[in-house]
């Protein structure tokens, strides 16, 4: 790049155009509950500050339950529990609903779902799940009297393989469906990035008809170079980190905090680039396996290969055009982004295009010009 792009101090990022996002969650809210809402897009593109954006916009009528699983090590039903609930100390069943209740503030928000610590005590007692649920039916149902309630489990995926009896996932659906399309209790928004998950489910017939999709992406073109002439950078500026980065939300504000903008951007496409010539290095030399509904799969590295030239003449590809094992390995991975709607699989971002392309052309080279 030619031109150098330094930082101004003092800049603060503000929340930016997601407005037919917003009215979409808005207009579901303000409706009665009727469906899952499965809300997914790439890694990092501003999910979950949607939906901070979202929780602040809300009115007194509200209480939100805020469940994360972000980095919660879950294994068994009591992993679950403990992550779900929230122990209210000193406080009895009626108090906290007197809590929940309490219309002199703004919609509510909760980390986790309040109980006193005699009722976490027995749900790990009991340890069935339809303790923890027919409790939360009962509790959901109070609360609706006073307010509507708004249930959102961030990166849901992470109980996807945790078994009681059969997958717990499947039990929560069941409770999903039966809090929003059967009794009309409670919104339930499932935030993921895990794209794989979210084409399981649509593909599974069981919630046909009982949920709905939303994708967040990353921003197009037109409101990323807004974003970054809003902080600052020219418009000329403004297009090359477009056409080096993309739209992802944590890169374009990587490059306005930096001190030097392009040596960011560089940075970002070398360490990017590096990454996945890595793994390919790695398949390469001592192979990998990807686990597909329990069975594990050798990843062949001709075929990782063949997969990732599909993107060096175009940006997104049809998901039947890549073998089901390199798609699942490089999806986990995070290189791949499926779009199950659509039925297509792009790269995570134009970055991870970009380095796809570049350690596609390194490997080239370094065969002395043949390509896979």
């Amino acid at each position: 790049m030619e031109v150098r792009m330094h930082r101004k101090r003092g800049r603060r990022i503000r929340f930016h155009n997601r407005e037919r996002e917003i009215k979409e969650i808005m207009n579901i809210i303000e409706s009665e509950p009727m469906l899952i809402t499965f809300v997914y897009g790439p890694i990092n593109s501003g999910k979950t500050e949607l939906f901070n954006h979202v929780i602040g916009q809300l009115s007194q009528d509200n209480v939100v339950f805020y469940v994360n699983l972000r980095g919660k090590f879950i294994r068994e039903y009591s992993d679950f529990i403990r992550v779900l609930f929230k122990i209210e100390r000193g406080r009895d069943k009626e108090d906290i609903l007197r809590m929940l209740s309490d219309v002199s503030a703004r919609a509510l928000k909760f980390m986790g779902i309040p109980v006193a610590a005699d009722i976490l005590n027995m749900l790990f007692k009991e340890r069935t799940y339809e303790d923890a649920f027919e409790f939360l039916e009962e509790y959901f149902t109070e609360i609706a009297e006073r307010r509507e309630p708004i249930l959102i489990l961030d990166e849901l995926q992470v109980i996807k393989d945790v078994r009681i009896d059969d997958l717990l996932i499947y039990k929560l659906f069941n409770f999903f469906v039966r809090l929003t399309k059967e009794l009309h209790l409670c919104h339930v928004f499932a935030v993921t990035s895990d794209s794989l998950f979210i084409e399981r489910i649509y593909n599974e017939a069981m919630l046909h008809g009982r949920c709905r999709y939303l994708l967040v992406d990353d921003f197009d073109k037109e409101t990323a170079v807004k974003f970054l002439k809003n902080h600052g950078l020219s418009e000329e500026e403004s297009e090359k980190v477009w056409n080096y980065v993309g739209g992802k939300p944590v890169y374009l504000i990587e490059i306005i905090n930096s001190e030097d903008r392009e040596e960011k951007i560089n940075e970002l496409l070398s360490l990017r680039t590096g990454e996945i010539a890595s793994l390919l290095k790695f398949v390469k030399e001592l192979g990998d396996e990807v686990a597909i509904n329990g069975k594990s799969y050798a990843v062949n590295y001709e075929q990782l290969i063949y997969s990732l030239n599909k993107f060096m003449n175009a940006d997104e590809v049809e998901i039947s055009a890549i073998d089901e094992v390199s798609k699942r390995y490089l999806v986990k991975k995070n290189i791949l982004f499926v779009e199950p709607l659509r039925r297509r699989i792009r790269p995570q971002s134009r970055l991870d295009l970009l380095a796809i392309r570049e350690a596609l052309s390194e490997t080239a080279a370094a065969k002395g010009g043949g390509g896979s």
